[in-house]
This record gives structure tokens, C-alpha cells and sequence, in this order.
């Protein structure tokens, strides 16, 4: 009997132990700096969004947060580091919507997004609008408009983006599918070139990121005629969505949030979700990604990881029906 007792102690105590050794690291945690691995290059939203946050967290912390950019791929290249990474709450990386996707376009990304990581928290949402280049196209000044011109033009009227399997190409294809109209995808390489060339006249419209596009907005270079948001964005409050000219629930937002190893303790998942919600309240936070064409939106983990098997699925099936694919 007292054999059975100690044993059932021992037990109890074996299985207990693990909780006790999580919760006393997170007590500890950190005691070294963070490294935050950025899919993309220097100089973009989700790279300047990432040090926004990236430096904030660490003054929460009291630890650096060290940002570092791993590009290539749509960003599948930095997932595949992630996923090789100890998951001891020192690594994290900022998905953005082209890395969330990147498995179904890409045959050897290696991972999968809903599965292998650890959500964190939402951090920001990157609007897309629709522009078209007034002098081209003067009449088309809503999206019905658009959709009546590319019916009365099967095939002839072209449009761009960003390049193959960027978020405006998906998201204009859905359109045209939910619509039954056409038009034909002349992608670049980069938001930068798509843009010189719409507003050069060489393509007559494109689905871009408003960041890229605001600019040429406001000097009227541009026509913005739709967002993909299921809101209106405040910086272009008289452009109407895109639900609201006849596409029913139509909702298309790029977005980006943080993302840890697998095996990474749910307390220090919770700790920096909790941070990133207190530095997104912030107004001088909002400002500034909202100056690098950026909403703050803080979701999470449990919402975050909902956003990204919803949208995973949503978009993969837009993927395969229109057989988009890199090798």
C-alpha cells in the first residue's frame, strides 16, 4: 500500500513537472535578445512594419528585438528557417500573406502554414485598391463601369500586378471570377515597375498595394475605384469597397503577423501576444505603419490561427482553379 502511494506520488509529481519547468521559463524569459526573421527585403511594409513592432517589443522586454531579412521565394525560404528553429521563444518571423501562401504555389516550399507553426499575434493589414489610368480609361470611374468595358472587350483589356501569385493577381482573379468577365494579367516583377507602368499608359490598370499606389491618388494620376478591404480605408474614405459595388462579401486583405517555432511555450506565446496588443493600442505606433501603408489589427493567437486556415483555404482553391503555379 505505501509502495502504491509513493508511486502514485511520484507519478503525480512526474507529470506535473513539465507544467512547473514551462512556467518557471516563462517567468525568466528572455534573458538574451530576439531575433525577428523578416521574409522580404529591407525597405518594404512588412519589412518597416517588423522594425516598428520589433523595436517596441524589445523596450517591453528589455531585450532587443533584431530584425533580420531572409528573403526569397515569397518569403517560403525564411518559413523553412522557422520551422528548423528551436522553439524556445528567442525566434519569430513576421508571415506575411505571400509566405502564407507560398505552399500551394511553390512545390518544394516545405511546409505548411496551418499546421507546423505557432501563431502569435496579427500585427498589421495592407490594403489593395483598384487604380486605372484616367487618360486611358476616362469613362471607367466605378467598378461596374470596369466590369461593363472588359465585358464590351472580351479578352483585349489587360491589367497588372506586383508579378505571378502576388495577393492583387489572386484577388483580381477571384474578381473576375465572381463577375464573368475577363482581362489578361501582364505581371511584373515588383510593385514599383507595375506602377511606372500603369501611370506610363503602357497597361491601363492594375491591382495594387495602396502604399504604392496613394501617391499617384492624390495628384490624380491615378483613379482609385475599388478596395478589397470588406471596409472603407481612411486615407481614400470616398472610394467604396468593392463589396459595395455588387460583389457581396467580396473581402481581399494582404496582411501580416508573427509567427513562432513549433514547440514554442504557450506562456511566452501569450506573454508577447499580450505586448503586441499594448504597443498596436499605441497612437504613435498606429501613425507610423499607417505611414508605411499599414493598419494596425491585433488579433489572437486563436484568431490568428482561424485567419490563416481560412485564408489558406480561400485563396489555394482561387490558386488551383486558375492553375497558378512556380516550379
Amino acid at each position: 500500500m505505501q509502495f502504491s502511494t509513493l508511486a502514485r506520488r511520484t507519478l503525480l509529481a512526474l507529470a506535473a513537472a513539465p507544467l512547473l519547468i514551462g512556467s518557471a521559463f516563462a517567468q525568466a524569459w528572455p534573458t538574451k535578445p530576439l531575433k525577428l526573421v523578416v521574409p522580404f527585403p529591407p525597405g518594404g511594409p512588412t519589412d518597416t512594419a517588423s522594425r516598428i513592432v520589433g523595436q517596441k517589443l524589445g523596450e517591453r522586454l528589455k531585450q532587443p528585438v533584431v530584425v533580420e531579412n531572409k528573403a526569397g521565394a515569397s518569403g517560403s525560404i525564411a518559413a523553412q528557417q522557422l520551422l528548423k528553429t528551436p522553439g524556445d521563444g528567442y525566434t519569430l518571423m513576421m508571415l506575411a500573406t505571400p509566405t502564407l501562401l507560398a505552399p500551394h504555389l511553390y512545390k518544394k516550399a516545405g511546409y505548411d502554414t496551418t499546421k507546423d507553426f505557432v501563431p502569435v499575434a496579427t500585427v498589421y493589414d495592407l490594403p489593395i485598391v483598384v487604380v486605372v489610368n484616367p487618360a486611358l480609361m476616362p469613362t471607367v470611374t466605378d467598378l461596374q463601369r470596369l466590369v461593363t468595358h472588359a465585358k464590351a472587350q472580351p479578352g483585349q483589356l489587360n491589367y497588372t500586378s506586383s508579378g505571378v501569385g502576388s495577393f492583387g493577381h489572386l484577388s483580381m482573379e477571384l474578381l473576375k471570377q465572381l463577375g464573368q468577365f475577363n482581362m489578361e494579367h501582364v505581371p511584373y516583377k515588383g510593385g514599383v515597375p507595375a506602377i511606372t507602368d500603369t501611370l506610363g499608359g503602357q497597361v491601363p490598370m492594375m491591382y495594387a498595394d495602396l502604399v504604392a499606389a496613394l501617391p499617384h491618388i492624390q495628384t490624380g494620376r491615378l483613379r482609385a475605384i475599388a478596395v478589397g478591404s470588406p471596409q472603407r480605408v481612411g486615407v481614400i474614405p470616398n472610394v467604396p469597397t468593392i463589396a459595395e459595388q455588387g460583389f457581396k462579401g467580396f473581402d481581399a486583405v494582404s496582411w501580416g503577423g508573427l509567427m513562432a517555432p513549433p514547440g514554442t511555450p504557450k506562456d511566452v506565446v501569450q506573454r508577447i501576444s499580450t505586448e503586441v496588443k499594448a504597443i498596436l493600442a499605441e497612437k504613435e505606433v498606429q501613425d507610423k505603419l499607417l505611414n508605411a501603408g499599414a493598419i494596425a489589427n491585433y488579433q489572437a493567437p486563436d484568431q490568428m490561427a482561424k485567419r490563416v486556415t481560412g485564408d489558406y483555404t480561400k485563396w489555394g482553391q482561387v490558386i488551383r482553379d486558375k492553375g497558378i503555379s512556380f516550379e
